[in-house]
């Protein structure tokens, strides 16, 4: 479970970017967060993941504040950043073992975890490269794959499908269904409203750093009395603001 109560976060005492957030995202769901560039999704994850701090406001991982206990909320979470370019000159074996050891995977279950998952992801044959080789794709997905080494509870991804080929972004998306269905979490931000449409259980739209939609399709359709596609949905409700 994720947990925002009255966050916001400006920068140099400006415009607020993130504005009296407040949002409960539930066991068991795909909860996709949506806005334009600049609308303050970055920012939000960013907090949530505990690279900035709030300027007020309550943020929560499973009952944990991430503020007042920051390992014990990050050992909750695996956070797929809205950039694969680091730890490049690493070869993806051992990016992989970096973040095992990170988060104390013991040795038989890293090696069947990182089997299983680069099997899924078609990796196991790039592992002896290094990350620097790769193309932004694979960048993508030996982070992905490094973020759920350590079978986190919670997911948190930022534009997750960004250069994934279609095959692999299929792959993430059952990967995603899955681990909602099993009760556990998965937050994601995305640009593609297409897949937000088809995969996610309820979705926020954020806009000038304040939510102005969180729930079902279905409520975002019964409000404008339309059936129309969460894309034009959206426009509508971004423009209106």
């Amino acid at each position: 479970m994720i947990e925002f109560n009255g966050v916001s976060k400006s920068y140099n005492g400006k415009t607020n970017a993130v504005d009296g957030l407040n949002l409960k995202i539930n066991d068991g769901e795909i909860f996709g967060f949506i806005g334009h560039n600049g609308a303050g999704k970055t920012t939000t994850i960013k907090m949530l993941t505990g690279i900035l701090r709030q300027d007020k406001g309550y943020i929560g991982l499973d009952n944990i504040d991430i503020n007042e206990n920051p390992i014990g909320a990050k050992k909750q979470f695996g956070y797929v950043p809205d950039n694969p370019d680091m730890f490049l000159r690493l070869k993806g074996i051992e990016y992989l073992n970096f973040m095992a050891d990170m988060y104390d995977v013991d040795g038989d279950l890293r090696k069947e975890r990182i089997k299983s998952l680069c099997e899924r992801f078609e990796m196991t044959d790039a592992l002896s490269d290094k990350i620097q080789s790769y193309s932004h794709g694979m960048r993508q997905k030996i982070v992905i794959i490094g973020v759920l080494v350590h079978s986190p509870s919670v997911w948190i991804m930022d534009e997750p499908m960004t250069g994934l080929d279609p095959k692999s972004s299929y792959t993430l998306k059952q990967m995603m269904r899955e681990h909602a269905d099993a009760g556990k979490t998965v937050f994601f931000s995305t640009h593609v409203l297409e897949v937000a449409e088809k995969l996610c259980d309820r979705v926020a739209i954020i806009n000038k750093g304040k939510i102005i939609f969180c729930g079902t399709l279905d409520a975002m359709r019964e409000h404008f009395k339309s059936d129309e596609s969460l894309e034009k949905m959206f426009l509508e409700m971004t423009e209106h603001e």
